[in-house]
């Protein structure tokens, strides 16, 4: 596995790219919007609102750590609280930054690895039967959602494109779901993918290794993986505060965008935000962009808009959300990464021996 520094180095050009492409998004939507409008809207903000938007985000990463330590405990031995706080938002500082190139639970497993010595194959269990649980609330209620928007006067293109993305989203984490239950299947489809890319990577790396020990290690890594994330999901008492605090967090997060527009002195009707706020989440769940920057604001803008949201106090109040959501997390889980990131370093200096 690679550090974090690794990661960003190998894809400081996509990386690049990708908030580039992002950042053209808002600006060609803020240019439409009308710049005056925007910033004469985040201008009426009442920042004790938007402080208070801050302490909710971080009442939702301390409820994601405790669910995050409930699923530990059951494959594993946790470590302390706070330790579990930082190695999650470093691991949300990479997953924030990358579009696709360090998926945020790999991450969060290779961190625990290093840090704690949590075998990386339970530390990916853990962390991908947590994903589990958080998108369980979103399952549910964007089901719902998709069938009001069916009945809502919207562009035909939009409710095409949104809907798709809530298929996109339900698909990828079935696949996700299936891999762990289905541990037998796995192996096979992922050692059919390794035996095809064998010879090129042979040649790449000039290793002498020869198949059936890469055969052996995925099957030992699956079986670990599938036996950690079964434990997990199979916890009766596990599952059911998992369940509540996954809809605790999106309880949080559906208040947090309510204040972002009470912040601006608006109000939007509480049923139609729910719904749209949380296709806008699932839409963020998906690797395109870093943080789906761009993309899910188009679509609040247009989803709002059915419900007499006008487009510079959604772009305003989408401001107001990123500044917690995104970039506070992003600055303090960038000072937990290169703190751990020195520190694994210093520990690869003093065991020049340690497998990589």
């Amino acid at each position: 596995m690679q550090d974090t520094y690794q990661v960003l180095r190998k894809h400081k050009w996509k990386i690049l790219v990708s908030f580039a492409v992002a950042a053209f998004l808002i600006f060609v939507m803020t240019f439409l919007i009308g710049f005056n409008d925007v910033v004469s809207a985040l201008g009426k903000a009442k920042w004790e609102w938007v402080l208070f938007n801050i302490v909710l985000e971080i009442g939702i990463n301390v409820v994601w750590t405790l669910r995050w330590k409930l699923i530990l405990d059951v494959v594993d031995t946790s470590p302390k609280f706070t330790t579990l706080l930082m190695l999650l938002l470093a691991s949300l500082f990479g997953n924030n930054v990358t579009p696709s190139a360090a998926g945020g639970e790999p991450l969060r497993a290779y961190l625990l690895k290093e840090v704690e010595g949590t075998p990386f194959e339970i530390g990916f269990a853990s962390s991908t039967a947590d994903r589990v649980f958080e998108f369980l609330p979103f399952v549910l209620i964007s089901i719902i959602a998709a069938l009001f928007l069916l009945s809502w006067n919207i562009p035909p293109v939009t409710r095409i494109f949104v809907i798709a993305m809530i298929i996109a989203s339900i698909t990828l984490f079935g696949i996700l779901i299936y891999a762990g239950l289905r541990k037998e299947i796995t192996q096979r489809v992922i050692i059919s993918i390794a035996r095809s890319i064998y010879p090129t990577a042979v040649r790449l790396t000039k290793k002498e290794i020869s198949f059936n020990e890469i055969s052996d290690r995925i099957i030992f890594y699956i079986n670990r993986f599938s036996t950690g994330f079964i434990t997990a999901l199979k916890d009766r008492k596990i599952f059911l505060l998992a369940f509540i605090l996954s809809f605790a967090m999106w309880g949080f997060d559906m208040l947090r965008m309510y204040v972002c527009f009470g912040a601006l002195g608006v109000y939007p009707p509480v049923l139609p935000l729910v719904i749209i706020y949380t296709i806008g989440i699932l839409i963020s769940l998906l690797p395109l962009l870093p943080g789906a920057w761009g993309i899910r604001e188009a679509t609040l803008i247009g989803l709002f808009a059915v419900v007499g949201v006008s487009a510079d106090v959604v772009m305003a109040a989408s401001l107001i959300d990123r500044l917690a959501s995104y970039f506070v997390p992003t600055i303090i889980g960038a000072l937990a990464a290169l703190y751990y990131g020195r520190k694994i370093k210093n520990k690869s200096v003093n065991s020049p021996s340690a497998d990589a």
